[in-house]
C-alpha cells in the first residue's frame, strides 16, 4: 500500500505498462522508472525490505506521477529519453554515468544503430549525458565541444539505458518491423539477415542510401518517441505503394504496420523487474547477454587462426561467429596472435560490431593482460577472464582482475558458461584451422 500522505496522479496508478516518476516535498525529480504494471511496480517500493539506497529513496517521496504507454517497449524508450532530459539525481548516482548503455546511429552513408557504454562515448570526446540538441543551449565551451565530437559521429544518439539487455531485445523485434543492416556494401552475396527479411539488402546493394536512410529515419522517430508519427508515415508509404500499383510493396507496408501496432513485448523488462532498481548488481555484467569467447589455433606457429564465438542467453548465435586468419605473426607466439585478433575484432566496433558483456579468453595471464593493453590503447572497456587449462575442466582456472567484485562474483556464477563458450571457440578455430592446413598441402601437391 502506498501511504496516504503521499500525492498519486488521479488518486490511483494504472495495472498498465508505463514509467513513473518520484518527487520530493519541494517538487524535486528523484528518480525515474519504467514498468510492466505501474501498480505492482510503484506498489513493490513500499512493501517489504529493500536495499539502503531504496530505503533512503522511498523516504524522501511526497509525490507520484506517471505516464501510460502503449506497450511496454515504449515505457523503455520514454524512460531513457526522460532521464537524459531530466537526470534526475538517484538515476544518474545509481551507477557510474560511463557504465549505462547508449544507442547511436553511426554517421555514414548507410547509418547503423549500435549499443555502446558510456565509457566508450567518453573516450571519443562526447558526453552522452548531455540534453538532447533542441534541450537548451551548451552552457559551457566543454559542453559544445562534445556536441561537435557528437555530430562528427553520430547522426543520433539515445539514452541512457540502465538495461542493455533490454535495449538489444528492444532493438530484436524492432527489426522485425523495421529493417535495418549492420553489414557493409560491396559483398557478392547477401549476408544472413537480407536472406530472412531483416536486411534490405546493403551488403549487396539491394537499396541505395536515399532510400535506406528512410528505414533508419523510421528507427529514429520510434526511438524519440513518435510512434504515432511513425505510423502515420507508414500508413502513406502503404498509400503511395498501393496508387503506383506496387502491390507487393504495399503489402509489406500492411504486415509492418499490423506489427508496429501489436508489439508483443510483455517479457522485455519483467526480467530486470525482479531486481531492484537502484541495485547495480544486475546492470554491470548480464550472462543472459551477448558473451564473446577468443581462441588461436595453430601447429608450431603455421597456418595460425583465430576464432571468435557469440553466445547470447547461454546458447550459441552461429551466424555472429567470425574467424581470422593471423597474417602478422610467424612461428609459436599465441600471446602476439591474440593481441592481432582483438586489434581487428576492435577496429570492427565503429563497423557495427557490438561490444559484449564480457569477453572469455583461451589462455592465462599473458593473453588476459596483452588484451587489456589494447584495450586500453584503442579506448574500449570490456570485462576481460581468461581460462588457463587445466588437466580436466574441474582443474580450469579463471584468470581476472581480483579487484572488480563484480566480475568475481560472475566468474564464480557463470564458470560453467564461460568454459562452454570457451570450448565451443576451440572447436570452431580448429575447424578452420585445418581448412587451411588441407589447402595449404593442395597447393604443394
Amino acid at each position: 500500500m502506498i501511504p496516504v500522505d503521499i500525492k498519486v496522479k488521479n488518486n490511483s496508478i494504472p495495472d498498465e505498462p508505463g514509467v513513473y516518476f518520484y518527487y520530493d516535498k519541494n517538487d524535486t525529480l528523484l528518480y525515474i522508472g519504467k514498468a510492466t504494471s505501474l501498480k505492482r511496480r510503484v506498489s513493490s517500493y513500499f512493501n517489504g525490505a529493500h536495499d539502503r539506497k531504496t530505503e533512503e529513496l522511498v523516504g524522501k517521496i511526497a509525490r507520484i506521477s506517471y505516464i501510460e504507454t502503449p506497450t511496454v517497449i515504449e515505457a523503455l524508450v520514454l524512460e531513457a529519453n526522460k532521464i537524459r532530459e531530466h537526470q534526475p539525481p538517484y538515476n544518474i548516482r545509481q551507477k557510474d554515468d560511463k557504465s549505462f548503455a547508449y544507442l547511436v546511429i553511426t554517421n555514414e552513408a548507410y547509418p547503423k544503430p549500435i549499443i555502446m557504454r558510456g565509457l566508450e562515448l567518453s573516450r571519443m570526446g562526447i558526453n552522452p549525458l548531455l540534453p538532447p540538441p533542441g534541450g537548451g543551449k551548451c552552457r559551457r565551451k566543454a559542453d559544445n565541444r562534445h556536441r561537435v565530437a557528437e555530430h562528427e559521429k553520430f547522426l543520433h544518439l539515445f539514452g541512457p539505458y540502465t538495461n542493455a539487455k533490454s535495449l538489444r531485445t528492444a532493438l530484436d523485434l524492432l527489426r522485425k518491423i523495421i529493417p535495418w543492416s549492420t553489414c557493409h556494401p560491396g559483398q557478392k552475396r547477401p549476408c544472413f539477415s537480407a536472406q530472412i527479411g531483416a536486411c534490405p539488402g546493403v551488403c549487396i546493394e539491394a537499396v541505395t542510401p536515399r532510400e535506406y536512410k528512410r528505414v533508419i529515419r523510421s528507427l529514429v522517430l520510434f526511438f524519440s518517441g513518435k510512434k504515432t508519427q511513425l505510423i502515420g508515415q507508414m500508413k502513406r508509404e502503404m498509400t503511395r505503394a498501393a496508387k503506383n500499383q506496387d502491390y507487393e510493396r504495399a503489402a509489406a507496408f500492411r504486415n509492418r504496420l499490423f506489427a508496429l501496432e501489436h508489439i508483443r513485448d510483455v517479457s522485455l523488462i519483467t526480467r530486470e523487474e525482479t531486481a531492484e532498481y537502484l541495485s547495480t548488481e544486475n546492470d554491470y555484467i548480464d550472462l543472459n547477454g551477448r558473451i564473446e569467447a577468443y581462441d588461436i589455433s595453430n601447429i608450431s606457429g603455421t597456418s595460425a587462426t583465430g576464432s571468435m564465438v557469440v553466445f547470447e542467453s547461454g546458447k550459441p548465435v552461429k551466424d555472429a561467429y567470425r574467424k581470422f586468419k593471423i597474417k602478422s605473426i610467424d612461428g609459436p607466439n599465441d600471446v602476439g596472435m591474440m593481441e592481432e585478433m582483438m586489434r581487428r575484432r576492435l577496429a570492427r566496433v565503429s563497423r557495427g560490431w557490438e561490444l559484449p558483456e564480457v569477453m572469455v579468453i583461451d589462455g592465462g595471464v599473458g593473453q588476459v593482460r596483452r588484451v587489456k593493453d589494447v584495450m586500453r590503447e584503442l579506448g574500449v572497456s570490456v570485462p576481460v577472464l581468461g581460462i588457463a587449462k587445466g588437466f580436466d575442466r574441474k582443474q580450469d582456472r579463471l584468470v581476472f582482475d581480483k579487484k572488480d567484485a563484480e566480475l568475481a562474483r560472475v566468474a564464480t556464477r557463470g564458470k560453467e558458461l564461460f568454459q562452454k563458450a570457451r570450448d565451443e571457440a576451440h572447436r570452431f578455430a580448429v575447424t578452420y584451422h585445418r581448412v587451411l592446413r588441407a589447402k595449404k598441402f593442395v597447393k604443394k601437391v
